[in-house]
Protein backbone atom coordinates (compact mmCIF):
# COMPACT_ATOMS: atom_id res chain seq x y z
CA UNK A 1 0.00 0.00 0.00
CA UNK A 2 1.41 2.99 -1.18
CA UNK A 3 2.31 5.45 1.93
CA UNK A 4 1.01 9.17 2.36
CA UNK A 5 3.46 12.46 2.04
CA UNK A 6 1.95 12.77 5.47
CA UNK A 7 2.62 9.62 6.85
CA UNK A 8 6.20 9.85 5.43
CA UNK A 9 7.02 13.34 7.25
CA UNK A 10 5.72 12.05 10.44
CA UNK A 11 8.04 9.16 9.74
CA UNK A 12 10.83 10.70 8.79
CA UNK A 13 10.79 13.29 11.76
CA UNK A 14 11.02 10.15 14.09
CA UNK A 15 14.09 9.51 12.44
CA UNK A 16 13.15 7.10 9.04
CA UNK A 17 15.71 7.26 6.65
CA UNK A 18 13.74 6.92 2.84
CA UNK A 19 14.88 6.21 -0.77
CA UNK A 20 12.97 9.29 -3.00
CA UNK A 21 13.64 10.34 -6.31
CA UNK A 22 15.33 13.60 -7.00
CA UNK A 23 15.59 15.93 -10.52
CA UNK A 24 19.30 14.37 -10.66
CA UNK A 25 19.30 11.11 -9.29
CA UNK A 26 17.81 8.86 -6.22
CA UNK A 27 18.31 10.20 -2.68
CA UNK A 28 18.36 8.30 0.72
CA UNK A 29 18.03 11.05 3.28
CA UNK A 30 16.29 11.74 6.93
CA UNK A 31 16.14 14.79 8.86
CA UNK A 32 19.81 16.80 10.64
CA UNK A 33 19.79 14.60 13.70
CA UNK A 34 22.83 13.40 14.99
CA UNK A 35 21.26 9.12 15.34
CA UNK A 36 19.33 9.83 11.31
CA UNK A 37 22.66 10.60 10.02
CA UNK A 38 24.37 7.69 11.41
CA UNK A 39 21.63 5.38 9.67
CA UNK A 40 22.37 7.06 6.51
CA UNK A 41 26.59 6.21 6.65
CA UNK A 42 25.79 2.79 7.98
CA UNK A 43 23.00 1.66 4.93
CA UNK A 44 25.60 3.43 2.37
CA UNK A 45 28.68 1.86 4.11
CA UNK A 46 29.75 5.52 3.66
CA UNK A 47 32.85 6.96 5.53
CA UNK A 48 32.17 9.07 7.67
CA UNK A 49 34.96 11.56 5.92
CA UNK A 50 32.67 12.15 3.08
CA UNK A 51 29.81 14.73 3.85
CA UNK A 52 26.28 15.03 3.27
CA UNK A 53 24.14 17.86 1.36
CA UNK A 54 21.13 19.50 2.69
CA UNK A 55 17.94 19.06 0.58
CA UNK A 56 16.05 22.35 1.12
CA UNK A 57 11.98 23.37 -0.19
CA UNK A 58 13.07 26.93 0.35
CA UNK A 59 15.52 30.25 0.48
CA UNK A 60 14.19 30.60 4.55
CA UNK A 61 15.73 27.01 5.09
CA UNK A 62 19.43 27.78 3.77
CA UNK A 63 19.22 30.50 5.70
CA UNK A 64 18.40 28.60 9.06
CA UNK A 65 21.49 26.04 8.16
CA UNK A 66 24.29 28.34 6.33
CA UNK A 67 25.59 31.57 6.11
CA UNK A 68 25.16 33.56 2.51
CA UNK A 69 28.27 35.91 3.56
CA UNK A 70 28.82 39.36 2.24
CA UNK A 71 31.38 38.37 0.27
CA UNK A 72 29.37 36.51 -2.55
CA UNK A 73 26.15 37.29 -1.60
CA UNK A 74 25.59 38.67 -4.86
CA UNK A 75 27.01 36.18 -7.27
CA UNK A 76 25.02 33.05 -4.70
CA UNK A 77 21.20 35.50 -5.00
CA UNK A 78 22.26 34.88 -8.73
CA UNK A 79 23.31 31.39 -8.62
CA UNK A 80 19.91 30.52 -7.25
CA UNK A 81 17.73 32.65 -9.49
CA UNK A 82 19.35 31.30 -12.23
CA UNK A 83 19.44 27.20 -11.40
CA UNK A 84 16.96 26.92 -8.71
CA UNK A 85 14.88 24.49 -8.65
CA UNK A 86 17.90 22.38 -10.02
CA UNK A 87 20.99 21.00 -10.39
CA UNK A 88 23.14 23.22 -8.55
CA UNK A 89 24.97 22.16 -5.09
CA UNK A 90 26.33 25.63 -3.38
CA UNK A 91 28.94 25.23 -0.65
CA UNK A 92 27.97 27.72 2.09
CA UNK A 93 29.20 28.12 5.56
CA UNK A 94 27.20 26.28 8.04
CA UNK A 95 25.40 27.12 10.98
CA UNK A 96 25.62 25.27 14.24
CA UNK A 97 22.43 23.78 14.10
CA UNK A 98 24.04 21.53 11.00
CA UNK A 99 25.75 18.56 13.30
CA UNK A 100 28.92 18.18 12.90
CA UNK A 101 28.80 14.69 11.28
CA UNK A 102 26.62 15.27 8.58
CA UNK A 103 29.77 17.82 6.95
CA UNK A 104 32.68 15.31 8.43
CA UNK A 105 34.10 17.97 11.14
CA UNK A 106 33.72 20.59 8.81
CA UNK A 107 32.66 24.31 8.62
CA UNK A 108 30.86 23.95 5.92
CA UNK A 109 27.35 22.30 3.95
CA UNK A 110 25.93 21.89 0.57
CA UNK A 111 22.63 22.70 0.19
CA UNK A 112 20.35 22.53 -3.11
CA UNK A 113 16.90 22.41 -4.08
CA UNK A 114 15.55 19.88 -6.45
CA UNK A 115 13.23 20.64 -9.63
CA UNK A 116 11.03 18.12 -8.55
CA UNK A 117 7.06 17.77 -7.11
CA UNK A 118 7.74 15.14 -5.32
CA UNK A 119 11.17 15.63 -3.80
CA UNK A 120 10.44 18.38 -2.64
CA UNK A 121 6.76 17.25 -1.04
CA UNK A 122 8.60 15.01 1.21
CA UNK A 123 11.21 17.52 2.25
CA UNK A 124 8.20 19.58 3.06
CA UNK A 125 6.73 16.81 4.85
CA UNK A 126 10.12 16.75 6.84
CA UNK A 127 10.09 20.30 7.91
CA UNK A 128 11.79 21.37 4.78
CA UNK A 129 15.39 20.25 5.13
CA UNK A 130 17.07 16.50 4.49
CA UNK A 131 20.41 15.44 4.69
CA UNK A 132 20.33 13.06 1.62
CA UNK A 133 23.32 11.52 -0.32
CA UNK A 134 22.87 9.61 -3.27
CA UNK A 135 21.14 5.90 -2.47
CA UNK A 136 23.54 3.75 -3.34
CA UNK A 137 26.27 1.89 -1.22
CA UNK A 138 29.53 3.53 -1.18
CA UNK A 139 31.10 2.91 -4.86
CA UNK A 140 28.40 1.25 -6.79
CA UNK A 141 26.77 2.76 -9.75
CA UNK A 142 24.13 5.89 -8.63
CA UNK A 143 20.88 4.90 -9.81
CA UNK A 144 18.59 7.26 -11.91
CA UNK A 145 15.49 5.46 -12.10
CA UNK A 146 13.69 3.31 -9.31
CA UNK A 147 15.09 -0.16 -11.67
CA UNK A 148 18.63 0.65 -10.59
CA UNK A 149 18.07 0.90 -7.31
CA UNK A 150 20.12 -2.00 -5.57
CA UNK A 151 17.96 -5.08 -3.75
CA UNK A 152 20.37 -4.71 -1.26
CA UNK A 153 20.26 -1.31 -0.57
CA UNK A 154 16.53 -0.86 -0.22
CA UNK A 155 16.56 -3.34 2.56
CA UNK A 156 18.71 -1.11 4.33
CA UNK A 157 16.09 1.87 4.63
CA UNK A 158 12.77 2.60 6.08
CA UNK A 159 10.79 4.25 3.68
CA UNK A 160 11.27 3.47 -0.10
CA UNK A 161 9.34 6.22 -2.76
CA UNK A 162 8.89 4.97 -6.73
CA UNK A 163 8.93 7.72 -8.76
CA UNK A 164 10.36 6.04 -11.84
CA UNK A 165 13.39 7.63 -13.72
CA UNK A 166 15.13 11.22 -12.60
CA UNK A 167 14.17 13.67 -15.36
CA UNK A 168 18.29 15.21 -15.19
CA UNK A 169 19.88 11.54 -14.06
CA UNK A 170 23.08 12.89 -13.58
CA UNK A 171 24.59 14.22 -10.42
CA UNK A 172 24.20 17.98 -9.23
CA UNK A 173 27.10 20.38 -10.10
CA UNK A 174 28.44 21.36 -6.76
CA UNK A 175 29.73 25.06 -6.30
CA UNK A 176 32.08 26.20 -3.56
CA UNK A 177 31.10 29.80 -2.73
CA UNK A 178 32.69 29.77 0.67
CA UNK A 179 35.18 32.38 -0.06
CA UNK A 180 36.16 35.18 -3.02
CA UNK A 181 38.18 32.14 -4.95
CA UNK A 182 34.94 30.56 -6.45
CA UNK A 183 35.32 26.71 -7.16
CA UNK A 184 33.45 23.95 -9.00
CA UNK A 185 33.91 20.48 -6.91
CA UNK A 186 32.33 18.90 -9.62
CA UNK A 187 31.18 19.57 -12.80
CA UNK A 188 27.66 17.58 -13.00
CA UNK A 189 24.47 18.39 -14.65
CA UNK A 190 24.99 22.09 -14.84
CA UNK A 191 28.47 23.29 -16.99
CA UNK A 192 31.15 25.92 -15.68
CA UNK A 193 30.19 27.18 -18.77
CA UNK A 194 26.33 27.37 -18.11
CA UNK A 195 27.88 28.98 -14.34
CA UNK A 196 30.04 31.38 -15.76
CA UNK A 197 27.52 33.29 -18.26
CA UNK A 198 25.54 33.87 -14.95
CA UNK A 199 28.52 34.74 -12.02
CA UNK A 200 31.19 35.53 -14.77
CA UNK A 201 34.50 34.00 -14.92
CA UNK A 202 35.78 31.12 -12.57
Amino acid sequence: MEISTKEIGEKLKKGSIIIYPTDTVYGVGGIIEEETLVKIYKAKSRSFSSPLIALVNSLEKVKEIAFIEEKNHEKVEKLIKAFWPGGLTIILKKKDIVPSIMVSNGETVGVRMPNHKKALEIIESAGGILATTSANISGESTPSSFEELSEEFKKKVDIIVDGGKCPIGTASTIIDMTSENVKILREGSISKLEIENVIGKI
